[in-house]
């Protein structure tokens, strides 16, 4: 099967994650559609985008033509059949599901030749592709939020993914002037399983009265991590965090270790889930 180079770009979700991929794609020259059921998501990633680009070009890390040439590149479209290219990146909801129904819908639409990337944070891309009418087509391309800025990606490798998919996911990441690391599906695939520790350790000691989440955001910060453990998880959203926490845990046996925190749960069952309800371990204007 030929491997066909990457014109344009389907992005799918509107979310967050989404806006940065399709901005990212579209500044490296990419044409890309951006599709999402939701109109008023679209509108809102259109914004997001500009006002992203806006602090690019605010501090001279664009220029104004580069500013204007990417906000062309990006089509956005609620309608699936709009979605015609050579390479989708899936970053929707987090269920298996979601991801196999839309997949298998764009292969209709395009063929059987469409590379298929999910921004899956922890699940198996062996557990979607055995449900995909083109298993082999099916990669991992893991982003990191926010998206613009966040230099790694991470690319998997599942037991039915071709050869030729890795390495065209190894130059298209080096294009998009991020920096590639290729794993197996495992779950938690790198970083999220290292990270465990660092949100579920820093939970548990404010959990048992040892230390305040401010105190240990600090100490962190003071130590040379970017972010602390509990502003991170606001940013990234305490629902996705707790989701890959969930499925690390119950992929690796229900170890007591990453068991996933009792606060983090409330707070999801609440709905305070960060930054994007202005309200999670912080508050936001």
């Amino acid at each position: 099967m030929a491997i066909q180079p990457f014109k344009t770009i389907i992005v799918c979700g509107a979310g967050t994650m989404g806006s940065g991929i399709a901005q990212v794609a579209a500044t490296a020259g990419f044409q890309v559609i951006q599709f999402d059921l939701n109109q008023a998501m679209l509108e809102k990633s259109a914004q997001n985008i500009a006002l992203s680009l806006q602090k690019f070009l605010d501090k001279g890390k664009i220029t104004a033509s580069e500013y204007q040439q990417t906000i062309q590149n990006i089509q956005y479209t609620s309608s699936i059949a709009d979605c015609k290219g050579q390479l989708v990146i899936e970053a929707i909801i987090e269920k298996p599901s979601a991801k196999i129904d839309l997949f298998n819908q764009l292969l209709l639409i395009n063929g059987s030749d469409l590379v298929l990337a999910t921004n899956t944070s922890s699940i198996s891309i062996d557990a979607i592709a055995t449900s995909l009418v083109a298993p082999a087509q099916l990669v991992g391309l893991h982003f990191f939020n926010p998206a613009p800025l966040m230099k790694l990606v991470e690319i998997i490798k599942g037991q039915f993914t071709l050869p030729a998919i890795v390495d065209q996911m190894v130059a298209l990441t080096k294009q998009l002037q991020k920096t590639p690391v290729i794993c197996k599906d495992s779950p938690g695939f790198i970083v999220n399983r290292v990270a465990r520790p660092y949100y579920l350790e820093a939970m548990h000691m404010v959990q048992h009265g040892l230390a305040t989440m401010e105190q240990v955001d600090a100490v962190l910060e003071a130590t040379g991590f970017k972010m602390g453990p509990f502003k991170l998880m606001d940013l990234i959203g305490l629902d996705i965090n707790y989701s890959v926490s969930t499925i690390v845990w119950e992929d690796l046996g229900k170890p007591d270790r990453l068991k996933p925190a009792d606060i983090q749960k409330e707070k999801v069952n609440e709905g305070s889930l960060g930054v994007k309800t202005k309200k999670g371990f912080y508050q936001y204007q």
